[in-house]
């Protein structure tokens, strides 16, 4: 039988059960949020600096589901800048990004302007108010090519300040506490 998992993952955490990296003894893991099963596995990632949903699971073929191209993924992101029509329709219609270094264009996705969604401030400053203007986008995408979406507002000149997802398929994060594990008797995407 399998286990199944969906977490609020901090800001400074790997989404990862093992360190490997040069720093090995200074990085904040899954593992410490929970006591997982063994052969536990995020399903995608999402990397350090970034917060929000997580599934995790020790079913590999279900992984694979929901890593797939048919299962949306939402990101809040706030942006330093104004995002404008134009940013938005850059990325909406699809936008090239490097990865793996090669060039990539990102498949069609929603993008929409949002109002701040008023996040409880993370351990880690954003940034001062006084550098200019930010403001807040929500991306929702099928797919999720390696820092994706920091590279999509990047290149269209908004580089991403704070990137949070806030929905995988049907579970949102409403409610959800940083740090928060949640067992799941079945994930239903």
């Amino acid at each position: 039988m399998h286990s199944h998992y969906l977490i609020h993952k901090p800001y400074g955490y790997l989404s990862q059960f093992v360190n490997n990296g040069p720093k090995q003894g200074k990085k904040k893991l899954l593992g410490d949020l929970h006591d997982f099963p063994e052969g536990t596995m995020a399903i995608g990632r999402l990397d350090e600096p970034s917060e929000g949903l997580l599934l995790l699971t020790t079913d590999g073929m279900m992984s694979e589901m929901v890593r797939g191209k048919n299962v949306e993924k939402e990101y809040f992101t706030q942006v330093d800048g104004l995002v404008d029509d134009e940013a938005i329709r850059l990325m909406e219609r699809g936008i090239e990004i490097g990865f793996h270094g090669k060039k990539y264009t990102t498949k069609p996705c929603t993008v929409i302007s949002i109002d701040d969604p008023n996040f409880p401030n993370r351990t880690q400053k954003i940034r001062d108010p006084k550098h200019g203007p930010t403001s807040w986008i929500s991306i929702t995408l099928k797919e999720g090519k390696f820092r994706q979406v920091r590279k999509m507002t990047a290149a269209v000149g908004l580089p991403t300040l704070r990137l949070v997802r806030v929905r995988i398929g049907n579970y949102k994060m409403e409610g959800f506490n940083s740090g928060e594990v949640i067992v799941l008797e079945k994930i239903e995407v």
